[in-house]
């Protein structure tokens, strides 16, 4: 109430902020936000989770910086899939049909559903082995009449 009151009167204290420290910019960088493997999974799915989509929790895959978006506990068996060597990670992760399975040091599973590379291109990343090849897209006649509609 005190407070208000000297509000309300025009005599509350005025204090400047320093500037220094102030910033505009987000707290966490890119360069911050690497995964370290050595931990229990939950612990990566709340990294990832926690740096999804601001800066993108990320890892060296192939020489190439690679950031995981939209993570979940995977409680199940192992899945079948393709074996992905990362780096810094004691075993290799899992390109399945549901995304990539990367392991925690309890020996849990994590599923990461999207990947983007460096270059800014971002697939689902149960599409990794599969993401050089390219598809035509086949339009319907009355998707071909569409498209001359909206061109």
């Amino acid at each position: 109430v005190e407070a208000v009151n000297l509000i309300a009167d025009g005599k509350a204290p005025r204090i400047p902020q320093p500037e220094e420290g102030a910033t505009y910019e987000g707290i966490q960088k890119k360069e911050n936000a690497e995964i370290s493997w050595d931990q229990p999974a939950a612990a990566l799915h709340n990294w990832i989770r926690g740096h999804d989509k601001v800066p993108g929790a990320w890892t060296t895959i192939n020489e190439q910086m690679v950031t995981f978006y939209g993570s979940s506990l995977l409680d199940a068996s192992v899945p079948a899939g393709q074996e992905l060597a990362i780096k810094g990670a004691s075993k290799p992760g899992l390109v399945t049909k549901n995304g990539l399975v990367v392991f925690g040091n309890d020996g849990k599973m994590v599923l990461v559903k999207n990947l983007q590379f460096e270059d800014g291109k971002m697939i689902p990343a149960s599409k990794y082995f599969s993401a050089d090849e390219t598809t035509a897209l086949e339009l319907t006649e009355e998707e071909k009449k569409f498209a001359e509609d909206i061109r």
